[in-house]
């Protein structure tokens, strides 16, 4: 019987190609899915598969490689200013991302980059490698059109920024746009990578819609991968303001890294006025947690004297609904969660807390790395 094949990457084909030979070098056999074979060149979502016994041992080699080098050498001119980085696929919930986005920018002096990621007419999920788009007079006109309706899509965004801004609705902030081919969480990261934003700005679905949406997706890679804070707004969040932010709740395992996310929690919260719940999400009742709890609010008291804080732990089998509990009981408008580094492998098979709000919460989060 033949052996399953899984997928492990999409790339586009110069990128498929690099790490197909890069995975061919450690005896890892590599079939490329969704090449053009009239042109591969211009072919996009190439999906790189390989057998499933190789999975581990490619995982890896894939967590190892950087293909930041192969970035367009253009649009550098906001690394010499603070900004603040908003990816956007102009649905309703990007729009509440561009309104927080110069609610942020407004105090902390900063522009705005709007992103916008597109797939290729090429890209096609469950095409065998036996077929084959062919380049056509037909193929130019859909790449044509879909560019059309992407610069429509941007045009009508950026003209009600500015009406917004005439009105009065939203702060007078410098803004640009730039558009990347390819996977939205790829491009995301790698023009976070390349232009270190102040913070990235996203909306993503609620807790109502199917984890498979994509943007809630693309969002949870993001959070899981990205080095800069992410603050991801689900679509029902009833305010668009960083000002109308009263109550956080910042989740804590006690961890020495807790400390260095909770000072960058203030620096980015510092012009805002906010009371702070500590969180510790615990299976089991146990006095010492509530002496590491009640030492960790003494500490942060100490330091921020000026933070109005409070302590809880969230006890039970189902720590999930019993956080939304508490964030209904207490009015949290914002979770804060500390997400670690974790290879491949574990995300995988065990995303975190981060990545599983997103798809749960109608909460917005706002992820630091620890």
């Amino acid at each position: 019987m033949e052996e399953k094949l899984v997928t492990v990457a999409i790339h586009t084909y110069e990128r498929a190609i690099i790490l197909k030979g890069i995975l061919e070098s450690e005896g890892i056999d590599v079939y490329l899915h969704n090449v053009n074979e009239i042109q591969p060149m211009i072919s996009a979502g190439v999906r790189v598969r390989i057998k499933e016994s190789d999975l581990a041992a490619a995982l890896k080699r894939i967590e190892e490689i950087d293909f930041s080098y192969n970035t367009e050498n253009q649009d550098v001119a906001e690394t010499e200013k603070k900004f603040i980085l908003v990816p956007v696929d102009f649905s309703d919930y990007s729009i509440k991302a561009a309104r927080f986005a110069f609610s942020m920018a407004k105090n902390i002096d900063a522009s705005i980059i709007f992103l916008n990621t597109y797939y290729s007419p090429y890209y096609s999920g469950g095409m065998p490698i036996s077929d084959a788009f062919a380049f056509d007079e037909a193929n130019q006109e859909s790449i044509r059109k879909q560019m059309k309706k992407i610069h429509e899509n941007m045009d009508n965004l950026t003209d009600t920024l500015k009406k917004n801004i005439e009105n009065g609705i939203l702060p007078e902030i410098a803004f640009g746009c730039k558009f990347r081919e390819g996977m939205p969480e790829e491009q995301i990261l790698l023009y976070s990578k390349k232009h270190n934003p102040y913070m990235i700005i996203m909306g993503t679905r609620g807790k109502d819609a199917k984890e498979a949406a994509l943007m809630g997706s693309v969002t949870a890679e993001v959070i899981d991968r990205s080095r800069v804070p992410v603050f991801a707004i689900p679509e029902n969040t009833p305010f668009d303001k960083f000002e109308q932010i009263k109550n956080i709740g910042f989740i804590t395992n006690f961890d020495q890294r807790d400390l260095i996310a909770f000072e960058s929690l203030m620096q980015l919260m510092k012009t805002f006025n906010f009371k702070v719940y500590f969180i510790h999400l615990s299976g089991e009742s146990d006095k010492w947690t509530e002496v590491q709890l009640n030492g960790v609010k003494g500490y942060f008291s100490k330091q921020y004297p000026e933070v109005d804080s409070s302590y809880c732990i969230i006890e039970g089998d189902d720590l999930i609904n019993n956080l939304d509990e508490f964030v209904k009981d207490r009015q949290i408008d914002v979770l804060t969660i500390t997400q670690q580094k974790r290879n491949v492998f574990a995300r995988l098979f065990n995303p975190g807390l981060a990545h599983k709000m997103v798809f749960h919460s109608d909460t917005p989060l706002l992820v630091l790395r620890g």
